[in-house]
């Protein structure tokens, strides 16, 4: 019999965020269904490579929103 298993519940499982019955039923799966694997190694090399992005806001947009913030901060005494 071969689970359905959403991308979501996926996702939930590579972050450790499932409960136990359902890593445990996920794992069973993986053992037993190789487009369940390939799925999931999708998604582990999909986090893999954003944990790998670095970006960086522009000077401008940064300066700007210190800019608003100072214009529309409430002076303290």
């Amino acid at each position: 019999m071969t689970l359905l298993f959403t991308p979501e519940e996926l996702l939930q499982y590579l972050y450790k965020e499932t409960s136990a019955e359902k890593t445990a039923a996920i794992e069973t799966a993986l053992q037993n269904d190789w487009t369940l694997r390939e799925k999931m190694e999708v998604i582990t090399a999909s986090a893999e490579s954003l944990d790998k992005i670095v970006e960086s806001p522009r000077t401008e947009t940064v300066l700007n929103i210190l800019r608003y913030a100072r214009e529309t901060a409430i002076a303290t005494p």
